[in-house]
């Protein structure tokens, strides 16, 4: 890996983690909210919780990529709701 690809690794990273706490602050969707209380009540660090649901948000980005479709709200919610599980570990 190069340094621009950390770079390219970490302006992603803190993106994603950006577009959480916008969720969060805005209420929108409003699992993001809840969800964020969830695991900062059982024990997760702001950070840590932040980067458990910027990953969801990473996985959904991905399959919309992957697929050529519309972001699925649905999905992001119900996966954001199951977290600490991350999407694909349960299966």
């Amino acid at each position: 890996m190069t340094d621009q690809d950390d770079g390219d690794e970490s302006f992603a990273e803190d993106t994603l983690i950006q577009a959480i706490e916008n969720q969060i602050e805005s209420e929108s969707p409003p699992a993001a909210r809840a969800v964020f209380n969830k695991l900062t009540l059982v024990g997760y660090e702001r950070e840590d919780a932040l980067h458990l649901m910027a990953l969801v948000l990473a996985h959904e980005i991905e399959a919309m990529l992957a697929e050529d479709r519309a972001f699925n709200g649905e999905w992001y919610e119900q996966a954001l709701r199951a977290l600490p599980t991350l999407p694909g570990e349960d299966e």
